[in-house]
């Protein structure tokens, strides 16, 4: 028998985070003291009191049953209420909110309500790599959005053509921004309502880092700027503001439509959010201030000790105003790749290499802030002798 993938398999880069476990485990197997700063993923547990919450509600029957829908009306109501106190946002949890199973799944799915084949769609390069991978899976094509430091790493929507602009459907976004750790302000977001507008695009905001702040930043919502909801939805998750990446829980809200749209989609192909999951994510929900207290005083301590330890030694790195990554530019001889692979080879760190995130991450790395600050520390000492002795 000939087992052959489908084009939209064989048009797939190779996944990175599967990439850099790969490295990671052969490093780990040979025994190396790996410090792993390569994937996002919080290594602080999950908040004892949504733990508590999630055990009361698996031990009751009633929960393991399908969670079909688009999420209880509890969930959705605690979402939306969040929404509105954290950022002054009203929501109907009837018709602009939807739960998913991370925002991962929402922006993955996203485009097969709306693309097809032959549809293109526009994605910040570098950018989170499902805006690609689901517009490939819906058929559609990619046009990449370069992100420059120069600007500081928004997207120049005059340099968009027109040809282009009227054959892209949707528009990914994602601020505070992965991988640079960007962030944007009320008037950028303004100028991608009118672009939308003008175009018929629809906006695909990521606001998955909008809780990892510092030195009193807050972040805004999309969906806080007028005529946002017209034209688009945002992304969140419970993921990374919570520790809860594996919980699998996020949300989709705004343009009713639009939801409609994706809840359609996502009622044929999964079940919904596990019941008990859903209780906890409103336990976290209703204490997400008290949460984000705890947390972001950590990662900011973090922050502080990669980047200024690194500037200390002559690499030259910003300090991000949110998110917990850290986006350095390569030293002087090395291309993304090969930065990465003399941080494993050198100094046993795994950083993600920036070209992984699209062609416009060439000549950068990025540390994520995933290990405490004795590790930071170390890995600060561990590059001085490997690069700067």
């Amino acid at each position: 028998m000939t087992i052959d993938y489908a084009d939209r398999i064989k048009n797939l880069p190779p996944y990175l985070f599967e990439e850099i476990d790969i490295a990671k485990k052969k490093a780990v197997d040979a025994g190396r003291p790996v410090i792993d700063l390569g994937v996002g993923d919080p290594d602080t547990p999950t908040p004892d009191f949504i733990v508590r919450k999630m055990q009361e509600a698996v031990s009751d029957p009633a929960n393991h049953r399908y969670a079909i829908g688009k999420g209880t009306r509890a969930l959705r109501a605690s979402m939306a209420d969040w929404y509105k106190s954290r950022f002054g946002v009203t929501l109907d949890p009837e018709t602009e909110v939807l739960a998913l199973m991370g925002s991962k799944d929402g922006i993955g799915h996203f485009p097969l309500a709306f693309i097809n084949p032959g549809d293109e769609v526009l994605v910040p390069d570098p950018g989170y790599p499902p805006y690609n991978s689901g517009t490939v899976f819906a058929g559609g094509r990619s046009n990449l959005m370069p992100l420059r430091e120069e600007n500081g790493f928004l997207p120049d929507l005059s340099v968009i053509s027109e040809d282009t602009a009227r054959r892209s459907k949707i528009m990914h976004l994602n601020y505070p921004n992965n991988p640079t750790g960007a962030v944007c302000d009320r008037e950028f977001y303004g100028k991608v309502i009118d672009f939308a507008r003008k175009n018929d695009i629809i906006v695909c905001a990521d606001g998955a880092y909008t809780e990892m702040s510092f030195d009193g930043y807050q972040p805004l919502s999309f969906l806080e700027v007028e005529g946002a909801r017209e034209v688009g939805v945002e992304f969140h998750s419970l993921s990374k503001t919570f520790n809860m990446t594996g919980w699998r829980i996020g949300m989709a809200v705004g343009n009713p439509e639009l939801i409609a749209g994706l809840a359609k989609v996502k009622a044929n192909l999964d079940s919904g959010v596990f019941t008990a999951v859903q209780i906890a994510a409103i336990e976290a929900l209703d204490n997400a201030e008290k949460v984000k207290a705890l947390m972001n005083p950590i990662y900011a301590e973090r922050r502080d000790v990669l980047v200024n330890g690194l500037n200390d030694m002559g690499w030259k790195v910003n300090k991000p105003k949110a998110t917990f990554y850290v986006w350095a530019p390569v030293l002087d001889g090395f291309d993304s790749t090969a930065m990465a692979k003399a941080l494993l080879e050198k100094a046993d760190i795994i950083a993600t290499p920036g070209n992984g995130f699209g062609p416009s991450g060439e000549g950068y790395v990025r540390f994520a802030l995933t290990r405490g600050k004795e590790q930071l520390a170390e890995a600060v000492d561990r590059i001085r002798k490997a690069f700067f002795s």
